[in-house]
């Protein structure tokens, strides 16, 4: 039973230590990489629209996944409630 936990504990650690995320430094540099890829050129308009372009279509895919999650974990049914009082007239 413990070599079970301990095997489990070290296949955690070594799936979470296989996750890195690139510095800013490294993400720059890969977007320079694709826009020069794409016959860009360095210090162009172009280039800097390029770059925007990918920072944004990046933006726009953190909100959507984020929304995604949402929707998995926090869905709940709107209820929306209005009370009717009738009363009988006179």
């Amino acid at each position: 039973m413990r070599v079970v936990s301990l095997m489990s504990v070290l296949c955690a650690a070594i799936t979470l230590a296989s996750c890195q995320t690139m510095t800013p430094e490294e993400r720059r540099a890969a977007d320079e990489a694709t826009c020069r890829g794409y016959g860009f050129k360095a210090g162009t308009d172009a280039m800097a629209r390029c770059l925007l372009d990918i920072d944004l279509d990046r933006r726009a895919e953190a909100r959507s996944w984020q929304q995604r999650q949402n929707d998995m974990f926090f869905r709940q049914p709107v209820v929306i409630e209005r009370r009717v009082i009738v009363q009988k007239s006179s």
